[in-house]
């Protein structure tokens, strides 16, 4: 029986600190041995967001330790591991660098391989560790830095339909969070808030929702959640612009999946319909509710990461590299990391002012 490959996973975009160590079995089929995360949330929560020179010595307070963590936890040594991945993009330059210059000393000082890996492309790859999926499939990619509808081709090819032109969908919530008075990071909140309001108390905006394709648009949403928010005197209003708020970014999602459902089939064809859901948000149990009831009467099949891994994570990370190491897909220890890093490097770039849909 021959070693199946050991990938030492590395992610350090943001302000999560996480190591992973992956294998597969006979069928090839992905194991993942350890997947250790730390969080920063107590760093950042007086700040009520993240400040990257902190996040960055957090990071590297901390990314020894992790690493520790994960191959004792994984049961294997340093000297069974066959290759290092680390994230080099996209994300903040600081917390990038202490993680992707981590992973290449690791893989010098054991002289193996080193892997780059893009922090998106550990997302849209994700539900391979607990799904037997086939390319292509149409991916939701919905974090806290990201929003995209992407077809996913085959690793390293990978075509947008449609993206944010402001604000990701993550940074929305974590915002209106904030603007209801819950401390960083305060998105998951809203979805616990929203349970106890009337989700059709408050007639909020949605941006871009009869224009635009499957692109999407958060920040008018944002401003009109801060101009009620100033007015709210009880607890019951919070909560009611808290289900005001969810309800409006389901109904956007709803309109623009379908759009993307049909661009997809247009493209591509497909014999079997998948829809993948990755990123933070794909927690959000009415969006996956949603998403879900919206696939079974599209006749798509709806597949979401594990909720352990929806957010930042070493193990999405490990599990690209594993299937960059299959092919030799190998980097210099000079590569260097990307703040910008697009997976559909083709795609025009759309954001700010005076962006034409």
């Amino acid at each position: 029986m021959s070693k199946k490959p050991l990938i030492l996973g590395i992610e350090s975009s943001c302000d999560e600190t996480a190591a992973s160590l992956i294998t597969e079995n006979e069928q090839g089929i992905p194991i993942v041995l350890s997947s250790i995360v730390s969080s920063q949330e107590d760093v950042h929560k007086e700040f009520g967001g993240v400040v990257p020179e902190l996040a960055a010595r957090s990071h590297i307070e901390k990314i020894d330790l992790i690493v520790q963590k994960a191959i004792k936890k994984s049961g294997k040594s340093i000297d069974d591991i066959d290759a290092v991945a680390s994230t080099a993009g996209p994300g903040l330059i600081v917390c990038l660098s202490v993680g992707l210059s981590f992973g290449k000393a690791f893989a010098c000082a054991i002289k193996k391989p080193f892997i780059a890996i893009n922090h998106l492309e550990g997302h849209a790859l994700s539900p391979k560790i607990n799904s037997d999926i086939n390319y292509p499939y149409l991916l939701l990619l919905i974090s806290g830095g990201h929003s995209q509808f992407l077809i996913v081709k085959g690793l390293g090819n990978y075509k947008r339909l449609g993206t944010t032109i402001d604000d990701a969908l993550g940074e929305a919530f974590d915002k209106t969070a904030k603007l209801l008075g819950i401390d960083f990071p305060g998105g998951p909140q809203i979805e616990i808030l929203a349970e106890k309001g009337n989700p059709n108390k408050y007639d909020l905006p949605k941006p871009i929702f009869n224009k635009g394709g499957c692109n999407l648009s958060f920040a008018g949403l944002k401003t009109a959640i801060l101009k009620i928010s100033k007015k709210i005197k009880t607890k019951q209003e919070k909560f009611d612009l808290a289900a005001s708020f969810q309800q409006k970014i389901i109904e956007i999602l709803f309109k623009k999946t379908k759009i993307a459902f049909s661009e997809f089939e247009k493209q591509i064809k497909p014999k079997e319909k998948k829809f993948v859901v990755a990123g933070g948000v794909a927690a959000n149990k009415e969006i996956r509710k949603m998403l879900t009831n919206l696939c079974k009467k599209e006749k798509y099949e709806p597949i979401f990461p594990p909720l352990n891994l929806c957010g930042d994570n070493a193990a999405m990370i490990a599990m690209v590299g594993l299937e960059k190491f299959k092919l030799k897909k190998f980097n210099n220890l000079d590569f260097p990391a990307k703040p910008r890093w697009p997976l559909d490097e083709e795609a025009a770039f759309l954001k700010g002012a005076g962006v034409k849909l």
